[in-house]
């Protein structure tokens, strides 16, 4: 018999990856409020009565809380949606995890750091910037302080899901350079470590598989900065020479990502790296594969 995934809020590029690496060894439901493909029913895990309904009748070994509002901006003009969402439906999942004695894994994120160090472990203290990083604190602290058995993994800057799922950087630089853009502005004050959801799910399922709960740096191998990034994806898709990346400041956007940030963001996957079981891969080689994967036909004779 498989075991029984339940995977609420999984509509998005992290759920994409989820869905890729569990469908085949293990019996799973996907729910989101976006259903947004075939493999998605409905259900806005807001709704705690409709949560627990909805798990319960599925008899999950495990239930996995995927979903957040991950859009700053959006997140600080809408701060009551926010903690509803990346907070509230937390205590839900909790709530609904303990009563049929499942572990639980939660999403959380490198964000949750204010910038001041190079480099943050397992164990440094978070203290959150803006009203995403601190829903996003207040739903790992009461995992942590409240569920019975869970996991807890925190994400860097997420690559995933190709065209239709990716919101974030890379989407982003590949869209300007699909709508024929030959000079791209570049932040040069915000370092990182990218996340390959594909790998970070990889890794979320060694640990399952070990038992071994807690709370978890779950990042790609190598730290890095938003200028590096942009080069080596302009590497992969020979544009190197062709296109030009012009080094701005955070202010050169401010006025579309206004919400603050932290300057560094760049984790270390310590206590993976002291059980043995970090199988995360160097971000370089999976930004290749991640374009290999999902952006071969988009991009075909698109340069």
């Amino acid at each position: 018999m498989k075991k029984k995934i339940y995977l609420a809020g999984s509509g998005g590029m992290l759920g994409e990856a989820f869905y890729r690496v569990f469908k085949d060894n293990y019996d799973i439901k996907c729910t989101d409020k976006d259903v947004n493909t075939d493999w998605l029913s409905f259900l806005d895990f807001r709704d705690l009565e409709a949560y627990r309904k909805d798990v319960y009748s599925f008899k999950p070994d495990y239930l996995f809380h995927l979903g957040a509002f991950t859009d700053l901006e959006y997140c600080e003009k809408n701060v009551d949606d926010t903690y509803a969402t990346n907070t509230m439906s937390v205590e839900n999942a909790v709530y609904i995890a303990n009563e049929l004695q499942i572990p639980l894994l939660y999403i959380s994120t490198a964000g949750i750091f204010d910038g001041k160090k190079e480099l943050y472990d397992d164990w440094d203290m978070p203290n959150p910037l803006g009203h995403y990083a601190r829903s996003k604190y207040m739903g790992e602290r009461y995992v942590v302080e409240h569920a019975h058995r869970y996991l807890v993994c925190r994400a860097g800057w997420m690559m995933g899901g190709g065209p239709g799922k990716d919101k974030k950087f890379i989407s982003k630089l590949i869209k300007q350079l699909t709508d024929g853009k030959k000079e791209l502005f570049i932040v040069d004050d915000k370092d990182g470590t990218p996340t390959y959801t594909v790998d970070f799910a990889r890794n979320v399922e060694l640990l399952i598989q070990k038992e071994y709960w807690g709370l978890y740096n779950l990042v790609c191998k190598g730290q890095t900065s938003r200028m590096e990034v942009a080069e080596e994806l302009l590497k992969k898709l020979g544009l190197e020479g062709k296109v030009k990346l012009t080094s701005v400041t955070s202010d050169y956007f401010k006025e579309v990502y206004f919400a603050q940030r932290p300057p560094c963001e760049r984790l270390v996957n310590k206590k993976l790296d002291l059980r043995n079981l970090n199988i995360m891969r160097d971000w370089r080689i999976a930004l290749h594969e991640y374009i290999d994967t999902y952006y071969t036909e988009y991009l075909k004779n698109k340069f």
